[in-house]
């Protein structure tokens, strides 16, 4: 898999990658959930109609999500108790997570309540590994070109994660098989959210066109849904309970909010370009980049501009955000991360990476965690910008680093030469 044969042409050597990937995860018997193997399977059903035997009777069902994309509804990648070491050593490299070509973000990496790491790629499978880096299982999803792009919420003890094959997906988070699936569109690259029995997603549709769902956590059924977001919603949808707001941005171009939880269309924010990142939530503002070349922070009560900020170049990926200090951290194409003041915009320093940033950075008291496109994830001080280390992946690095005290786990894109990667990074003792 990342041995080495030369390639003869890009297409010849994903299509290596993809099938030795997919070779070596068959090897892995008495341990994969394949949807080859679920009873209910049918890839041919209609659009909104949930297949698999569902999970009716894991009531009740639990009001917030164990874990779900950057650690909160509000998106804001911020973990105050962890440490980031000073010194850092790769303690496993797993190769094949990502064999595509597809350039935006990639999955980034959550953990379930026994530890494992749940982690998806382009190749369409979620695996779940040990703390030491050992298979539990391996769920496919059904066949796309780009797999999965979004991250995982865990409920219910499910896994909650939709693919580019159009369908949002609930595997059993201790065994990796079917519970679910239900086809919503034409591809998803978005992370679902989950509140109070409901799963939320943006849609893409082939026209192009776009949608927001909500299925119930349980049975997948369709429970809600508005085609006002059009072509092609990549964004992550973030949810404030507090302001009362569900938003999500569009490749239109357009931020949307809906009253929540009575999810009612309130507003609509125009940009010049589309809104390809998460939406971060704070102090009754979405913060969000555009690629018109602009961080933006919005008001939630009446989707009215309250500060931007120029850039140099496109901003695809999310902010960050520190609610004790009210800071905001988000990187963008021109390979620079900033810090900026969330109540006025106001940029407190810059670091430069050598490639570009179209991830989320993650947040720790004293570090910002962020990966670049020159195939580094970097350990950056907050006080003063300066970085504390970096650590090659050989691919470029998109995902979120997942940060706690058993280290640092992120995931790399695949190259002509090499698999996309999962390397976890620990305490140089």
């Amino acid at each position: 898999m990342d041995g080495p044969h030369e390639s003869h042409t890009r297409h010849s050597r994903r299509s290596f990658l993809r099938a030795a990937t997919l070779g070596s995860t068959v090897g892995l018997t008495g341990c994969v959930g394949r949807l080859a193997d679920v009873g209910g399977w049918d890839p041919e059903a209609a659009h909104g109609t949930p297949t698999g035997p569902g999970a009716a009777d894991r009531t009740p069902v639990d009001t917030e999500a164990f874990t779900t994309f950057r650690g909160n509804l509000q998106r804001h990648g911020y973990y105050p108790e962890v440490t980031v070491p000073t010194n850092v050593r790769t303690a496993w490299r797993i190769p094949g997570i990502n064999v595509g070509d597809h350039t935006a973000a990639k999955a980034s990496a959550v953990r379930d309540r026994e530890g494992n790491y749940i982690i998806p790629g382009d190749s369409g499978e979620v695996h779940s590994f040990t703390v030491d880096g050992k298979v539990n299982w391996v769920a496919s999803t059904y066949p796309s070109g780009r797999g999965i792009h979004g991250t995982p919420t865990i409920a219910n003890g499910l896994v909650y994660i939709g693919a580019y094959d159009g369908a949002l997906y609930a595997f059993d988070v201790g065994d990796g098989s079917l519970v679910w699936r239900t086809q919503l569109g034409g591809s998803i690259g978005s992370s679902p959210a989950y509140h109070d029995g409901v799963v939320y997603i943006a849609v893409e549709h082939p026209d192009p066109e776009g949608s927001m769902a909500g299925c119930d956590a349980l049975t997948g059924e369709v429970v809600w849904t508005d085609e006002r977001p059009t072509d092609h919603p990549h964004s992550i949808l973030a949810i404030d309970r507090d302001a009362g707001r569900l938003t999500v941005g569009s490749n239109d171009g357009n931020l949307y909010g809906w009253s929540y939880p009575a999810l009612e269309h309130v507003w609509t924010f125009e940009t010049a370009r589309p809104i390809k990142g998460p939406i971060a939530t704070f102090d009754g503002g979405a913060f969000f980049g555009s690629w018109d070349h602009s961080i933006y922070r919005v008001n939630l009560e009446t989707g009215e501009e309250e500060w931007s900020f120029e850039t140099e170049g496109m901003v695809m990926g999310g902010a960050s955000i520190d609610p004790e200090t009210g800071m905001v951290y988000i990187g963008g194409h021109d390979g620079k991360l900033r810090a900026l003041d969330a109540a006025t915009g106001e940029e407190q320093w810059q670091f430069a990476t050598e490639g570009l940033i179209v991830g989320c950075p993650a947040l720790t008291r004293e570090h910002v965690l962020v990966g670049s496109y020159d195939t580094n994830c970097y350990a950056i001080r907050r006080d003063d910008g300066e970085s504390v280390w970096r650590v090659s992946a050989d691919g470029w690095v998109s995902s979120v680093p997942h940060v706690d005290d058993d280290g640092i786990v992120f995931t790399s894109r695949a190259t002509d030469d090499t698999s996309g990667k999962a390397i976890r990074l620990v305490e140089m003792v």
